[in-house]
């Protein structure tokens, strides 16, 4: 089962909140981030059979879209300790709860970047 799989399995529908372009460059990930504007990935988030709705934040966490939501379960994945996962304490407030789903498979974008930048540079 997929990360947003087993997200969408914790609740009745699954909305995803992305960072706009402004918030992911801010994130300090590199100048390059995100790889791909916030239109694409929206689109391609939106077609992804776990996800009900999608939607994006332009501040640096979702923590106002999450209070305006109240949503059951705010997750987050596996790299973030449920005590650090912003809008899981305010969750707890109205009943919910905070998750964090474990990585199943080592695959993020800035692995990819670093995979790519490192054979690149054995073969230039």
């Amino acid at each position: 089962m997929t990360y947003l799989a087993r997200a969408r399995a914790l609740g009745a529908s699954l909305l995803l909140a992305l960072n706009d372009d402004a918030s992911a460059r801010r994130l300090a990930k590199g100048p390059e981030r995100p790889l791909n504007p916030l239109e694409d990935r929206l689109a391609v988030a939106a077609a992804l059979e776990s996800v009900s709705a999608v939607t994006w934040f332009s501040e640096d966490t979702p923590l106002r879209l999450i209070e305006a939501c109240r949503p059951e379960v705010v997750a987050k994945g596996g790299d973030w300790p449920v005590e650090r996962i912003v809008g899981a304490a305010e969750a707890r407030s109205w009943g919910g709860r905070g998750v964090s789903i474990a990585f199943e498979h080592g695959r993020s974008t800035t692995e990819l970047v670093e995979r790519i930048r490192r054979s690149g540079a054995s073969t230039g």
